[in-house]
């Protein structure tokens, strides 16, 4: 024992048989400790008052009492924060170490209750009232002491944190107080219940606390033991197969063959965790990985496996571009990469509002229908850099297997997945701009209908698990922004057509023409052909010419080509030195490009009877057609020429029968077909042309003829005719009259029905023109032979 240590006699510990009375007594209040009587406690102290109070009891009897806070405070203890029964203890053993703590071996005596406080300064002193703890033997409290020790004793062989010498002290143990009280000081339970049983101070009702409390802290240890023998057990099964593995590898090495292949499955294995397969898809890699490491490298099969899983780890299952919802930033990108194409824009710039709204909304899929040249595939482009996407391009023209979409499956020699899956991968992400391009001109024959498997891809209610037949597991594409394009609706199937949003994409009048050539096309061209503005400027007055004399077309691609010759032809005066500058006006085309290609057609300028416009759709966008109609001697013959389908036909015989019906109110004679043959020609005879809208224009030139009067000069008509005189609404006119503008048209009669059809034409070209709409035959003909 050293100078600091001090030891107490047992003889002079005092119980509550010995105190009659009250008595004053020291206070050490703890924060989160209880002391329970017969129980042995160590105690470390820091605070200098609680120190002073250990000095002052040292110098009397040695006795202090222990009183628990109701709030866990390290300091600042008052009355009025502590409870009022506590227990008397006796201080065993005190040291004072060099770190300026004071540690103490405190032993429980009896419980207390406080009656009065006495002082407070330079420690706490309550005046006490021992608490006696008597009892009578009785047979169930000798049962209440044998299931106590029974179950503490089984708890004790469970409990990591219980001394196994407590075992033996328990089993002594025959006074049901000392019992329950040792029991309780050394179980790990909360300061509450700790004090709930000080203050129990009925025998059986204690013994009865701690059985309850017993109980609850076996169930905890008996789970506790049942995770850790399963956590144990899959350890042991994770050591044994790390051991397995490299005792497998031990003997590869020794057997010579090489760690590639190890290597390999590694390799592919790390490859499969960073993509983050969702489960249906993990389930399966997981499987022909197993399938891969039992298949030897000599095998057929071994590659097949190889680069099946290569390609689901290398697919962006949850790889996505963040998009950019900014819709002024969008809007600025998609004009500054096209001009005009106002609904297109209006729609994407609506998607994005609504993205912005609704973030899991699914991707539209949109339809871009319109002539050649007119921006659908570059509008694509556009719309992935407006929306902060990567861009996919796939050409569906000429495809005609079905495997081209899904893929083949596995059991080919070569198989691969389709070119949707493909694209995807070459994309990295999960939810690019797609657009697949000429969808009109796919082909089916025994292989199979590609449009049919693109029904799937294309339907928002199924895209989110395509299946592909070589990954066998689905795909989502739902997130996956679709763009089609075509030229003409028609030949899509219906189910496909179904499926998306159409947008069409007409023509361009002249005036936006100049515009986008002076905006796009010659800045792109001078890039491309290495020239400045200061080395080439073309006029105005040169781009008009070269829109009407050398294209006619709804796009723009003959254009753009016709100033790519310009470009080259003033490339080659820059290099040989002949000129440093070049101003193209309109008669110098013919020097750069030759001739022109089109001219103005006499017959609007000279109409003759029995020549009568027509207009009509086409693929390009749309033309103007000469209707020819001649008269000879003969029997009552009508000849139809110019590779004319049998809808035009009918509307020819249709028109002629309704001429010889009225033909005393049009100012014929009545008998003219009876000695007349009459021949109908529509010029471009190498052009297959049908379709009921040349109707109207089929009756005037037939009029015109019969009667001897040219039909109104710079008239241009479309419409389909009944026997019944009436003139029905048909389609195209948009493209239709942009084509009579191009042409050099002044006015176009149309059906009274396609009014709202001239909401789509441009405004340039409505003031530049002059619309007549007409119900009926008796109206046409008056507004052509004024």
């Amino acid at each position: 024992m050293t100078n600091n240590d001090v030891a107490t006699d047992l003889s002079i510990i005092e119980t509550p048989e010995d105190l009659a009375g009250p008595r004053p007594l020291p206070i050490l209040p703890l924060s989160d400790l209880v002391l329970f009587p017969r129980v042995i406690m160590p105690l470390v102290l820091w605070e200098e008052r609680a120190q002073t109070l250990v000095d002052q009891v040292l110098l009397q009897d040695k006795m202090v009492g222990i009183l628990a806070s109701r709030e866990d405070k390290p300091t600042g203890f008052g009355p009025d924060n502590l409870y009022t029964v506590g227990t008397a203890a006796a201080i065993l053993k005190m040291r004072k170490p060099e770190d300026g703590s004071v540690r103490l071996l405190l032993q429980g005596l009896y419980r207390f209750r406080v009656d009065s406080w006495m002082g407070q300064d330079p420690y706490l002193v309550a005046q006490v009232s021992p608490i006696a703890e008597d009892y009578e033997p009785d047979i169930e409290t000798d049962a209440l002491v044998s299931n106590v020790k029974g179950l503490f004793l089984k708890m004790l062989e469970l409990s990591p944190y219980l001394p196994s010498e407590l075992g033996s002290l328990v089993r002594e143990l025959g006074d049901p107080r000392v019992l329950a009280d040792i029991i309780a000081g050394s179980m790990n339970i909360s300061k509450e219940e700790k004090q709930k049983l000080l203050e129990t101070f009925a025998v059986k009702e204690r013994l009865h606390q701690v059985l309850v409390l017993i109980n609850r802290e076996l169930e905890v240890l008996e789970l506790g033991k049942k995770i850790q023998s399963q956590v144990k057990g899959e350890m042991e099964k994770a050591q044994k197969d790390f051991y397995l593995r490299e005792h497998i590898k031990a003997l590869q090495k020794e057997l010579g063959e090489t760690d590639d292949r190890l290597r390999e499955i590694e390799d592919i294995q790390f490859k499969l965790e960073e993509a983050e397969l969702p489960p249906h898809a993990k389930k399966e890699a997981d499987r022909e990985l197993d399938r891969l490491k039992r298949t030897p490298p000599t095998s057929p099969d071994h590659q097949v496996i190889r680069n099946y899983l290569e390609w689901m780890s290398e697919l962006p299952w949850n790889e996505a571009t963040e998009d950019n919802l900014d819709l002024a930033q969008a809007r600025q990108i998609l004009d500054e990469d096209h001009y005009d194409l106002e609904k297109v824009k209006k729609r994407i710039l609506e998607y994005l509002a609504v993205r912005k709204l609704k973030p899991d909304m699914k991707g539209p899929i949109l339809c871009f229908v319109g002539p050649p040249g007119t921006g659908k595939t570059s509008l694509g482009r556009s719309i992935a850099r407006a929306l902060g996407r990567k861009f996919v391009r796939l050409s569906l023209g000429g495809v005609r297997d079905e495997a081209e979409i899904r893929g083949h499956r596995r059991t080919y020699v070569g198989a691969l997945p389709g070119r949707i899956i493909q694209s995807i991968r070459r994309a990295g992400s999960n939810n690019p701009v797609f657009i697949l391009d000429e969808v009109d001109k796919i082909g089916a024959d025994f292989r199979g209908d590609p449009s049919s498997a693109l029904l799937e891809v294309l339907d928002p209610e199924q895209n989110n698990s395509f299946s592909d037949h070589y990954l066998d597991v689905g795909f989502d594409l739902s997130k996956v922004m679709f763009l089609t394009t075509a030229n003409l609706l028609d030949p899509i199937p219906p189910p496909l057509r179904d499926r998306m949003e159409v947008l069409e994409l007409p023509g361009y009048t002249e005036e936006e023409k100049l515009e986008i050539s002076f905006t796009y096309l010659i800045p792109r061209q001078l890039e491309a052909h290495g020239l400045t503005k200061e080395q080439l400027e073309i006029t105005p007055e040169a781009v008009r010419s070269l829109i009407a004399s050398y294209t006619r077309e709804a796009g723009l691609r003959n254009l753009e080509r016709e100033i790519a010759g310009l470009c080259r032809g003033v490339a080659r005066e820059v290099v040989e030195g002949v000129k440093t500058q070049v101003e193209i006006k309109p008669e110098d085309l013919t020097q750069y490009l030759g001739p022109p290609r089109f001219f103005r057609d006499a017959a609007l300028d000279h109409p003759e009877p029995g020549v009568a416009v027509g207009l009509a759709w086409t693929p390009t966008g749309g033309d103007i057609l000469f209707i020819e109609v001649l008269r000879m001697p003969g029997k009552g013959r009508f000849q139809l020429t110019g590779q004319l389908g049998e809808v035009m036909k009918e509307s020819a015989n249709a028109a002629l029968s309704y001429i010889r019906a009225r033909a005393p109110f049009l100012g014929i004679e009545e008998d003219f077909f009876d000695d007349t043959d009459l021949h109908i020609h529509v010029p471009a005879g190498a052009i297959p042309k049908d379709g009921p809208s040349a109707g109207l224009a089929l009756l005037v030139a037939l009029v015109s003829l019969l009667s001897g009067r040219p039909v109104k000069k710079g008239l241009a008509m479309t419409g389909e005719v009944t026997l019944r005189g009436y003139v029905l609404p048909v389609g195209g006119i948009k493209n239709k009259v942009l084509a009579a503008h191009r042409a050099g048209i002044q006015e176009v009669m149309l059906p009274a029905k396609n009014e709202v059809d001239l909401e789509e034409i441009p405004e340039s070209v409505r003031q530049e023109l002059t619309f007549t709409l007409v119900e009926n035959m008796d109206e046409a003909l008056k507004v052509a032979f004024p």
